[in-house]
């Protein structure tokens, strides 16, 4: 493996995209056991953080075709994970927004999430953690643009 003091630009982008890639994968894998697919929970996330969305831009911030999208709609809304409210301007639209038990289940995987990578991050040295808290920032800050 190259060691990331002498990797070029080109190495780097790729050790970090799969360093960041497995561990998001980890960290998917530590929801919750329940009946919610990772693109029903990603589309109600998604909600959650735009507050609402109509159905066209839901599918589109998911990148899916619009009749995907109706599906996951429809078994988050049969759930009573999500609720569709009238659009104040176009009554042939609807908005879509999260229920508060929509937003208690995304929490609650969060919170496994969490859980998990706190008990992995305690394993580590206090440097280890702070070489990680610092690559944080700085990965926030190429997120950024």
């Amino acid at each position: 493996m190259v060691m990331a003091e002498r990797a070029g630009p080109t190495q780097l982008a790729t050790l970090l995209r799969d360093a960041i890639t497995r561990l998001n994968r980890r960290v998917r894998q530590a929801r919750p056991v329940g009946d919610l697919t990772v693109t029903q929970l990603s589309a109600l996330t998604s909600l959650r953080l735009a507050g609402a969305l109509t159905p066209r831009e839901l599918a589109d911030t998911e990148r899916v075709q619009p009749p995907t999208m109706t599906k996951i709609v429809a078994k988050l809304e049969d759930r009573g994970l999500v609720r569709r409210t009238p659009h104040p301007t176009d009554r042939r639209q609807v908005i879509l927004s999260p229920t508060e038990g929509g937003r208690a289940v995304l929490d609650e995987f969060e919170r496994a999430r969490d859980e998990w990578l706190a008990n992995r991050l305690a394993e580590l040295t206090p440097e280890e953690r702070d070489t990680l808290l610092r690559a944080a920032e700085i990965l926030q800050q190429v997120a950024r643009g």
